[in-house]
């Protein structure tokens, strides 16, 4: 009978107003507070770039940037244009070299056209003894056919693979063309000449560029712009740009280099040169090729006005 009162006790006074309930309640009276949520797991890094991605094109004037000019070498040679071919439908690199090398290119191409590790002539010389643009590819005559048989493997079907008969067989020093207009070097044989117009749908121009008759070491151009050698004249750079109607400049690669055919490779959106290149030059070659979202500067400026002015 005592520990049953003691026990009646004991509820009367957990009963009255003002006291704590047992550990698991609140204060009598009021309804009990549910614990709260756990939080969520944290996300991967992926889904926090991706998120933070989101974030940054939701946000005003956050566009998407057009891609920059990337600086590389070839085991330790920075006259990237020797080892490689870039076009706005393919892209050739030399075998062997540091994985790197093809690393580079494929980051950047990969997902919009092929990356091809290629040899021409049992050499590794793809960007010298080629010359090609969106509609073909030239190959020298001292091509084998199973590297003939694999670059046109490799290749898109629209794009035409060729070898050429020419004493002149670095076509890649002799010829410089993009898409619709090619200078070649005063020499090169006619029947060349006619296949350059018929396999990549170019107009020719027998031309030399600062007196060097190589023009493709000594000229870069896309469909956008193109640089040259720095002392082309001015009266050159008009001529030139009237030829190519497209801008052009005067400028170096590689800390002064003025063979910038070999050491820059360029696309309509995307440039690779070598990692002797400066911040200046590499300024330079963005605003010309029109690779970054900037207002030219004031040469090229200068350059479309002349252009304008000889062609009416």
């Amino acid at each position: 009978t005592t520990r049953a009162s003691g026990a009646a006790s004991a509820q009367e006074k957990s009963s009255s107003p003002g006291t704590r309930a047992g550990p698991v309640g609140g204060w009598l009276g009021q309804p009990r507070t549910p614990p709260p949520p756990p939080p969520p797991p944290p996300l991967p890094p992926s889904s926090r770039r991706s998120q933070r991605a989101e974030r940054r094109r939701d946000q005003p004037g956050s566009e998407r940037r057009t891609a920059m000019a990337t600086r590389l070498q070839f085991e330790n040679n920075s006259d990237i244009g020797v080892f490689s071919l870039l076009t706005n439908a393919y892209c050739l690199v030399a075998h062997g070299g540091s994985e790197n090398f093809y690393a580079a290119y494929e980051s950047e191409l990969a997902e919009h056209i092929p990356v091809c590790k290629v040899s021409v002539a049992g050499t590794r010389l793809a960007g010298r003894l080629c010359v090609g643009n969106k509609n073909g590819l030239l190959m020298p005559h001292t091509t084998t056919d199973q590297e003939l048989l694999h670059v046109r493997n490799s290749l898109p079907d629209s794009v035409v693979v060729q070898r050429v008969e020419e004493k002149l067989n670095a076509l890649g020093n002799c010829v410089a063309c993009n898409d619709y207009v090619s200078l070649v070097h005063p020499d090169l044989d006619r029947d060349t000449e006619e296949l350059l117009a018929d396999v990549l749908g170019v107009e020719v121009f027998r031309q030399t560029v600062a007196d060097n008759v190589v023009v493709g070491s000594y000229i870069r151009f896309t469909n956008q712009g193109g640089i040259c050698h720095p002392r082309t004249s001015v009266e050159d750079l008009d001529e030139l740009s009237s030829l190519l109607q497209v801008p052009l400049v005067a400028g170096t690669v590689n800390r002064g280099s003025d063979v910038v055919g070999t050491g820059l490779v360029a696309n309509d959106w995307c440039a690779f040169c070598g990692a002797d290149t400066t911040s200046p030059e590499l300024s330079v070659i963005e605003s010309v090729l029109k690779l970054r979202n900037a207002q030219p500067s004031a040469i090229v400026t200068d350059m479309r006005a002349s252009l304008i002015d000889s062609v009416s």
